[in-house]
């Protein structure tokens, strides 16, 4: 018998009773002395430290390492008994202000095959902006980034917005430490939010974490370069 509340899809619970998550991106030792682009893995963790699941990249070498953080992949996210939970697709896009017709986006699944929302870069010259929607693609929340999206000796924040424009909750990128930050692409990152924000929405902020981490952080192959939104 299923037990899951009412609307909630299975193996996302947890999400309903918190207000914080806690991502943790794992060292690759063959990437972080190589340089050779190899398939990001996470811990999800809640404010306390303990892990609550575990995401993996499922992509190919010839776009991890020709297309860097531009490339298509899969993520999938597990609970503690080794079952898909939340499956991210993010197709390949572009990332310059100088080409708005297609810009980043993130579908986010759960169970996997059954759409629960979209992340979606919202052009803009300077500044990071995205949208959170629903299923049906309507406009639920936005995330609003700083014009200097970049980590150096302190965390970056990417603020949270309701309808009414205002804050309601905040997505983090945390610096990590002067070795970390130069010698890996190793993030960690905190997302805040309400904790009575509907469970499927709470979902779809996690594939914004991710989609923020491979647009600003992800370092491209060994050239140190990274994604803005000027290309």
């Amino acid at each position: 018998m299923d037990y899951s509340p009412v609307g909630v899809p299975p193996g996302l619970e947890y999400l309903v009773q918190i207000d914080q998550i806690l991502i943790h991106q794992q060292v690759e030792l063959l990437e972080a002395f190589t340089g050779f682009e190899t398939k990001n893995r996470y811990e999800i963790k809640n404010s306390l430290g303990q892990k609550i699941y575990s995401a993996k990249e499922d992509s190919n070498c010839c776009t991890r390492n020709c297309c860097g953080p531009l490339r298509n992949f899969d993520l999938q996210i597990k609970d503690h008994n080794d079952q898909e939970v939340i499956r991210l697709v993010k197709p390949l896009r572009c990332t310059s202000c100088c080409c708005p017709c297609c810009l980043q986006e993130m579908e986010v699944q759960s169970p996997p095959g059954v759409t629960i929302g979209y992340v979606v870069q919202q052009w803009h010259a300077f500044l990071p902006k995205l949208s959170i929607l629903g299923a049906a693609k309507e406009n639920l929340l936005k995330v609003d980034g700083p014009c200097c999206a970049v980590s150096c000796c302190g965390d970056v924040d990417f603020v949270l917005k309701g309808k009414d424009d205002q804050a309601i909750g905040r997505i983090t990128k945390q610096w990590s430490g002067v070795v970390k930050e130069l010698f890996t692409d190793t993030d960690n990152f905190g997302i805040e939010f309400p904790i009575d924000l509907d469970v499927k929405v709470k979902a779809v902020l996690l594939g914004a974490c991710f989609l923020i981490d491979f647009m600003f952080f992800e370092r491209t192959g060994d050239s140190g370069n990274r994604c803005s939104v000027f290309g």
